[in-house]
This record gives structure tokens, sequence and C-alpha cells, in this order.
């Protein structure tokens, strides 16, 4: 029987109620792979280890959950959802947006085998950049009316500065928009990134 973190018992309760099935299933089909992985919270989300080092990670956000296993390659997972959001298997929704249980168990035990080889993590690059957004106009205004936030908005990467721009972008009503945009222009003032409360543990 493996042992559960009482933490990740309590992140799965806070969760949303489509996560909760997804959650638990993850990890459940995690210690059937590696009955000796070990849990604990990292960047304050689930986390799973071997002998040490990330077997597995999973999230769940306000209407998607991610999982992500590092030492997959890049040709595993689901290559087709995958720049949905972070992990190796695109945006999950439901249960049927996994693959099956089968095909997750070899995969998490294909990761067991390269830990104990003594496999570490290659950062993957993308072979395409993604092209850049175009800056909203209303985002540039609200940047330039709050001091600092354009100057330190030109000064980060990027994909920081994509990020901050997708948030604005996807807001489906003007009130959510005009909110985001609000809320950004202060963070980037201060210097924060659009995922700056989940960089600590």
């Amino acid at each position: 029987m493996p042992t559960h973190d009482a933490r990740i018992d309590a992140y799965i309760a806070r969760a949303a109620p489509f996560a909760r099935p997804i959650l638990e299933h993850l990890r459940a089909v995690v210690h059937e792979a590696c009955p000796t992985a070990e849990e604990t919270l990292k960047w304050s989300a689930p986390h799973f280890t071997h002998g040490g080092k990330i077997l597995a990670g999973m999230a769940a956000f306000k209407q998607h959950a991610a999982f992500a296993v590092p030492m997959l390659d890049a040709s595993e997972g689901d290559a087709a959802r995958r720049d949905e959001a972070m992990g190796h298997y695109g945006r999950i929704a439901a249960l049927a947006d996994l693959p099956a249980k089968r095909t997750l168990i070899a995969q998490l035990r294909k990761a067991v085998e390269a830990i104990e080889a003594g496999a570490t993590l290659a950062r993957a690059r993308r072979e395409t950049p993604k092209p850049a957004l175009a800056m909203p106009d209303d985002f540039a205004r609200a940047l330039a009316k709050t001091a600092g936030a354009k100057k330190q908005f030109a000064a980060f990467a990027p994909g920081k500065q994509r990020e901050y721009v997708e948030w604005v972008v996807e807001a489906k009503q003007a009130t959510t928009r005009e909110r985001r945009i609000a809320q950004a222009a202060e963070w980037i003032a201060e210097g924060k990134t659009r995922y700056w409360k989940y960089q600590k543990c």
C-alpha cells in the first residue's frame, strides 16, 4: 500500500470537482507503475519521486488538469496536444483526455528505468518558436500609465511577455479583460511574472 502525503490529499480535496477524479486516477496509476514512488509537493503542486528524482507531477487549474513525466522522450505523451498546457498530455478536462491506463503505466515504468539508469533531464527546445503576439492597444495604454510597468515589461523575456498578452486576449468578457489588464499592470510594475505565485513551494 503506497504512503499518501496528506498535503496531496488536501490539494485534491481543494481542486475543482471535474479535476478530482483525474488527479485520483493519475495518483493511483503512478503508484501502480512504481510502488516505491514517494509523494511530495513541489512548486505547490503534487509530485512523485523515485530515487530522489522527479518521476511525475500533476496540477489542477480552473478548467483543466495537467500531468508531466519529465523523463519521457519528446516523442511520447500526447504530442498533438502538448502545446495546449504544461505537461505531456495537454489540457486534461476529463479522464477521456488521458491515454489508456496501460499506456500511462508503460510510460511511467520507462521513466523509472531511465531514472535507475542515471538519466538526467535535457531541456527540450522548441523546433520553431511560437509567433509573436501583437500587443493589444488597451494593454499597452495601461502599461504606459502605470509607473515602471512599460519598462519592466520590455525587460521580460519574450515568453514571459507572451504569458501576459495571452492572459489578456483570452478573456471572454470585457469586464474580465479590464480586470486582467489592471492586475497585469500592477504585477508587471512590481517585476512579477504572470505565474509568480507558483514560483515558490
